[in-house]
């Protein structure tokens, strides 16, 4: 088990070896994007990358505080899901309410890889083959469907 230093310290590691990993690769526009923290232009919407010592997730995370607005976002992200699974070559989970582990309820759109931790350096390909495809993907998707957007803004 680790201190809380130490495990901090660790993801700090694997977030610092991931983005040096991601760097050089362009965004869908042919743009240098900070990938760790991705930005989709609209509050309350965020693609994360999350992982711990049992699971990793990718996800797009509608966190808008009226939960009207964000079912609105959630409905708007639906007319996409054909184009999110054709991009990401894969299903995506769809869950409209969900609660973090702050209590906090979003919607959210993810995939998750079980059996992995970011404590175990040997885990660690596997998580960077797990996120860097779908973040790549998550970009070329969001760049095809921002503009749907807009009258969310």
């Amino acid at each position: 088990m680790y201190s809380k230093e130490e495990a901090s310290q660790l993801r700090q590691a694997f977030w610092t070896a991931f983005g040096q990993y991601i760097s050089p690769q362009l965004s869908a526009e042919g743009l240098r994007v900070n990938w760790i923290n991705y930005k989709t232009g609209l509050k309350h919407v965020f693609f994360k990358m999350e992982a711990d010592k049992k699971t990793a997730t990718i996800s797009i995370e509608m966190a808008h505080p009226d939960s009207g607005i964000q079912e609105l976002f959630f409905e708007q992200f639906l007319e996409f899901k054909n184009i999110l699974h054709t991009t990401t070559a894969e299903e995506w989970l769809w869950e409209v309410h969900h609660t973090d582990d702050s209590g906090k309820v979003t919607s959210r759109i993810y995939r998750q890889l079980n059996g992995v931790s970011i404590f175990n350096k040997n885990d660690w390909p596997a998580l960077i083959s797990f996120f860097k495809p779908r973040i790549i993907a998550l970009d070329e998707f969001w760049n095809d469907v921002k503009d749907g957007f807009d009258a969310l803004k």
